[in-house]
């Protein structure tokens, strides 16, 4: 018995994904953007919330694209005036990438109904326990990230 919470566990948290992606492939699809614009924009917003820097290369490593695929994407993002390009104060040659006032209501307007959701529903927890939650968020999170690492050091090639 003790083996079933973690597989329930397990199980939910894979629901919870791909009901996380069916969510962004309806946004994506309503608003006309691509779901590799949108993952490029949560990349951007979080790096903008950790002070860093976004460069092309920085997303391409980051979303796992080629350089071609990068610029086209990067591009996109341009012509939809949702990012700036801006020179590097320190070395011209390097590409500083900033989102846009526009990116950011169009991020507010596309995830708030979400997050509105899922606060919500975490609303009948108490701290003690949301304390817990974002624990286990943290490790399993971490533990996705050293399983993702794992399987690109094993890749053929």
């Amino acid at each position: 018995m003790a083996d079933a919470a973690p597989r329930e566990l397990m199980a939910l948290l894979q629901q919870f994904t791909v009901e996380t992606d069916r969510y962004v492939d309806t946004i994506s699809v309503r608003d006309a953007l691509h779901r590799t614009d949108l993952n490029a924009l949560g990349i951007m917003m979080g790096a903008a919330r950790a002070g860093a820097t976004v460069t092309p290369g920085m997303l391409r490593q980051a979303l796992n694209l080629s350089s071609p695929a990068t610029t086209a994407l990067i591009d996109r993002l341009d012509e939809a005036g949702h990012v700036r390009r801006s020179r590097s104060s320190v070395d011209r040659r390097q590409v500083h990438l900033e989102m846009t006032e526009k990116a950011l209501a169009t991020g507010t307007r596309l995830f708030t109904p979400l997050a509105r959701e899922v606060e919500q529903s975490l609303a009948e927890f108490t701290p003690e326990e949301l304390a817990l939650l974002s624990r286990m968020m943290r490790k399993v999170t971490d533990a996705t990230v050293h399983a993702r690492e794992h399987a690109m050091d094993e890749a053929p090639g």
